[in-house]
């Protein structure tokens, strides 16, 4: 059964469409690239599939089933300018806000939650910083520990939002490795990305979505000029050396 079913998904904001009628369907155990230019209605469709947004029309199934019947078996990393950094907490209890769909919002983590809460700080190179509050953690760190928080989810497909954005080098490189590690796992996951140098590199299936689906497929066969030029118009410049560049980025 797929992972992520979506039917015909509208979805308006004060009566104006922000995402028509997109259809789609995830295959298990994929990195998965949701690419387009600003306002295209990436990080909407994430919203939309979780249920943080309301939908016009259309259905949506996560392992054949409505959302809110299979929440435990997602992850979920916002944009980092969502979160509210200045929050009086530390990068432990962070991270263990993703055990609370397994234990409940009602009972404390276990000592098993927080050996595993710590294990996941430990994969995402921050569990020195476990006791350091959150708005004392650089861009890149606090990133990382929202991730830590996903994989404490223990989820089967998880969505994240442009999790590369700000981040330096080495924190990109570590969350690439982190993304292959879900993969090889068997775990399937979606990841609304601007860089389209890396696209080829980072993803093995792309969806392609200006307000309406363009293409979605693997890598190879879907990321095309022809596709990237129907996504984007004529806001794109294909240079000499194959690099791509975003005219206003």
């Amino acid at each position: 059964m797929n992972p992520v079913t979506v039917e015909n998904l509208t979805i308006a904001y004060h009566q104006k469409p922000v995402l028509q009628e997109v259809t789609f369907e995830v295959p298990e155990g994929k990195l998965i690239g949701i690419i387009g230019p600003n306002g295209a209605g990436k990080s909407t469709l994430i919203k939309g599939v979780l249920g943080l947004i309301p939908t016009a029309s259309g259905e949506v199934n996560i392992f054949g089933e409505q959302y809110k019947k299979q929440r435990k078996r997602v992850g979920y990393v916002p944009q980092r300018g969502s979160v509210d950094w200045d929050f009086p907490t530390n990068a432990l209890d962070v991270v263990l806000m993703g055990r609370y769909g397994h234990v409940g919002w009602f009972k404390r983590p276990g000592k098993k939650d927080v050996d595993f809460a710590k294990e996941c700080l430990k994969k995402v190179g921050m569990l020195e910083f476990e006791n350091r509050q959150i708005s004392q953690l650089s861009g890149g760190q606090q990133q990382r520990v929202f991730l830590a928080r996903a994989l404490a989810q223990d989820a089967d497909v998880y969505f994240m939002d442009e999790p590369f954005v700000g981040v330096d080098a080495a924190t990109e490189k570590a969350i690439i490795a982190l993304l292959n590690e879900l993969k090889a796992k068997g775990k399937t996951v979606l990841v609304v990305h601007h860089d389209l140098q890396t696209v080829e590199e980072y993803f093995d299936w792309v969806l392609l979505l200006n307000m309406r689906k363009v293409a979605f497929g693997p890598t190879t066969e879907t990321f095309t000029i022809d596709n990237l030029q129907k996504t984007y118009g004529g806001k794109l410049t294909f240079l000499q050396d194959q690099s791509i560049v975003v005219e206003g980025k």
